[in-house]
């Protein structure tokens, strides 16, 4: 660890052991004397979160949109939320939310008779791409660079992580899918370059020793958890100095941290143990370190998305919830019903209401985010105040693979970027990417003319 002679803590500063190597929150000694508040908001560039949901959600069908299950009846800020409808769980942060609803991913449809029926198999590379994937079950893929990618490439090259990929879901089937295109169009929503699509995360575990266990071998990090020490274990006497050296406020700040460190690694262990006990899976085929319950996944990757900026390990972080023509269930939404079959509701009321139980289930997992990220502070502000959060699905009506009147939502404060608190209903027949390069606008990336399919600019 390396202090800046008299004044100021460094602000990469890692507590380093065998194996561990744990960076810190921003802290008051990271800051001059009298510059805190201008310098916390230098280090507060936009982190930003692309979540995608697969199959759409029943409110983009025609009785759910006039059951206003996911678009509002009213646009502007005085809009409101039904029961039914699919954000009703992040009602105590509408301030935080811009609803974008009637927009369309032209690009995932299919542009010949070959492609006809394969809309499962290219929807989610055209999701941050908003480009048409090339149909191939070969190494010649072809799609576009995705959003999350053209901003790590150009704001996260001076963080330890670029970018994070992560999932729920497996990802690993590898070669060709069905409708003749290579599992890489289903299994990745970030791509480098249109070539080059990137591998998700699943696992709580490998998530975590990336943040935490950069600095030492994977036969040291097995060590460490043979014989059961916690990572803060490695690095106790650095922890003990760097404490010696602060002020009451950063001292606090970092046991907070610390102790947030310790409890992820504990639920990840906990899981490891109950999934290696020999009792029936729910998921048989999902490794130790990955919860068969999807709440409990969703929740820990979560936090770790929360670390990884709290600490600027990173500040672009996609997220795939789910895989394409899943029959996974959810049974802590109330339904039984597969989450694939359930999709194919036939325009019934009663198969759309049930669907409906699922997606109301998987997004109100946000709520837990949106909580994290708004008791995170970073100098004076909430993480949640410095984040975008883009979350949205490349289909409309799952059940006829509509990729017309799709979901689109936007949290988060965007660091002042992003008003929130708002219905905007685009014209019919907008692409999603017009929505998207006004993002990019938001981020920084002015020079950005074209995104995708765009053929103009979004108002937000």
């Amino acid at each position: 660890m390396v202090f800046l002679t008299g004044k100021s803590l460094p602000r990469r500063t890692f507590l380093r052991g065998v194996g561990a190597s744990v960076a810190l929150p921003l802290l008051d000694a990271m800051m001059p004397a009298g510059r805190l508040r201008a310098a916390a908001m230098m280090a507060g560039e936009t982190r930003l979160v692309c979540i995608e949901e697969v199959h759409g959600v029943p409110g983009c069908n025609e009785w759910g949109a006039k059951q206003h299950l996911f678009a509002p009846s009213t646009t502007g800020r005085d809009f409101e939320l039904a029961d039914g409808n699919v954000l009703k769980a992040l009602e105590p942060w509408r301030e935080h939310l811009t609803i974008v609803s009637n927009t369309d991913v032209r690009m995932a449809e299919a542009f010949e008779a070959a492609e006809i029926g394969g809309d499962h198999f290219r929807s989610s590379a055209v999701f941050l791409t908003q480009a048409h994937p090339k149909q191939t079950q070969g190494s010649d893929v072809l799609c576009g660079t995705s959003l999350d990618q053209i901003h790590a490439q150009r704001f996260g090259q001076d963080t330890v992580l670029p970018s994070l990929q992560l999932c729920i879901e497996r990802t690993d089937k590898g070669g060709g899918c069905d409708y003749n295109y290579s599992c890489s169009y289903t299994d990745s929503i970030s791509w480098a370059s249109p070539t080059t699509p990137l591998p998700m995360i699943r696992s709580p575990r490998t998530a975590f020793d990336m943040l935490f266990g950069a600095g030492g071998t994977e036969g040291e990090r097995a060590l460490r958890r043979r014989t059961h020490r916690s990572i803060l274990d490695w690095v106790a006497s650095e922890v003990a100095d760097m404490r010696r050296q602060l002020g009451a406020t950063d001292r606090e700040r970092v046991d907070r941290y610390l102790q947030s460190v310790r409890e992820i690694e504990r639920r990840i262990e906990r899981v490891e143990a109950r999934n290696t006990g020999g009792e029936p899976r729910e998921l048989p085929e999902a490794p130790a370190g990955v919860p068969d319950s999807f709440s409990e996944h969703m929740k820990l990757m979560f936090d770790l998305q929360v670390l990884a900026f709290e600490t600027d390990m990173t500040r672009v972080v996609s997220f795939k919830t789910g895989r394409d023509a899943s029959n996974r269930t959810f049974p802590e939404s109330g339904s039984e019903r597969a989450f694939h079959p359930s999709s194919h509701h036939g325009g019934r009321e009663e198969g759309i209401l049930e669907f409906n139980k699922i997606c109301q289930y998987r997004t109100g997992q946000l709520a837990y985010f949106l909580k994290r990220l708004q008791e995170t502070t970073e100098g004076d502000t909430s993480l949640l105040d410095r984040t975008m959060i883009i979350w949205g699905s490349p289909m409309g009506d799952a059940n006829l693979h509509n990729h017309r009147r799709c979901p689109l939502v936007v949290l988060g404060g965007a660091n002042g970027q992003i008003a929130g608190g708002r219905h905007l209903k685009a014209p019919d027949g907008t692409p999603m990417a017009n929505v998207f390069t006004a993002l990019l606008h938001k981020l920084g990336h002015d020079d950005v003319k074209v995104f995708g399919d765009a053929n103009g600019v979004f108002s937000l």
